[in-house]
């Protein structure tokens, strides 16, 4: 499968403020990586990277294998860009909007552009200047998704969507997903993430923290584990991996990283009501990750 996306120590600094520091990463063909980090971590400066709208201050991005800054507009006739807080035109409508934005990028799939103001429920006919915060995100949306454009960069995407359109726009996203189209999704909703990326890559202060599958990034968080009890609750405290031991009348509550064996034999030789053990949610890694770092989740 072939790389989309290529940056090799991508770097850019505002005077004394560094931005974003030696970025390594690779997006795959097809694949939909979700960009994860709170305010200031660096997501948009990497977006405007690779849109060749600023230049880096060192290292550099590829993207279809053309250079994002020298080849720019070579680049852009095979992506769409949906910004997290889109300036439109005020005068002009949505139908005359997505007219000139289609023009611009070059390919119009009309009957998807079709569909797509059926299923995102936005009136094409009133003036920009009339339309809510989250009438104007799915204009940018529709605007994107109508192109069928190969790579798909979405910056905060469904911001100021109600809770139905963010499903409409998950159902999108699996479309493109099925279709073949790449998708670089720069959130801090995590649930969105969670839901439809194939990686995740968590960037804090600038730098990449950690990048990978939601299977591979929960082994660097512990198992939550909860018994109850019918009689006596045993200590756990000295088993390998055991930590934050909670006793609350017949319920032991702990985490645990590694292997689960060592405290299933600890368990088994009590009295056990109920057992229950949870997986981390990429909420709880992202806040395992910022936690006590100087981020701000």
């Amino acid at each position: 499968m072939a790389a989309v996306i290529v940056t090799q120590g991508l770097s850019k600094s505002f005077g004394a403020q560094v931005a974003l520091s030696g970025l390594d990463l690779e997006v795959q063909e097809g694949e939909i990586l979700g960009y994860l980090g709170p305010n200031g971590a660096g997501k948009t400066t990497t977006i405007r990277l690779l849109l060749g709208l600023i230049s880096p201050t060192a290292g550099s991005a590829t993207i279809f294998g053309l250079d994002v800054t020298s080849q720019a507009p070579e680049v852009h006739r095979r992506l769409a860009y949906v910004p997290g807080e889109a300036n439109l035109w005020p005068g002009l409508s949505g139908a005359e909007t997505l007219a000139l934005l289609g023009r611009v990028h070059g390919h119009v799939d009309g009957a998807y552009r079709d569909e797509l103001i059926e299923r995102f429920d936005f009136d094409p006919a009133k003036k920009v200047r009339s339309y809510s915060k989250g009438n104007r995100q799915k204009l940018s949306l529709i605007a994107a998704l109508m192109t069928r454009a190969e790579l798909l960069m979405l910056d905060e995407p469904t911001a100021g969507l109600d809770p139905l359109m963010e499903q409409t726009f998950r159902e999108c996203m699996r479309e493109s997903k099925r279709v073949g189209q790449t998708v670089f999704l720069s959130s801090h909703i995590l649930s969105e993430v969670e839901a439809l990326c194939d990686r995740v890559a968590i960037l804090r202060n600038g730098e990449l923290l950690q990048i990978g599958t939601l299977a591979e990034l929960r082994h660097l968080s512990a198992l939550t584990i909860h018994v109850t009890f019918a009689g006596e609750v045993p200590d756990v405290g000295d088993v390998p991996g055991v930590s934050a031991v909670a006793v609350e009348g017949q319920r032991l509550s702990c985490e645990l990283t590694g292997p689960i064996q060592p405290l299933l034999e600890r368990l088994t030789r009590y009295d056990v009501r109920e057992l229950l053990s949870a997986k981390p949610s990429l909420e709880e890694l992202f806040l395992s990750h910022y936690g006590g770092a100087g981020g701000t989740a």
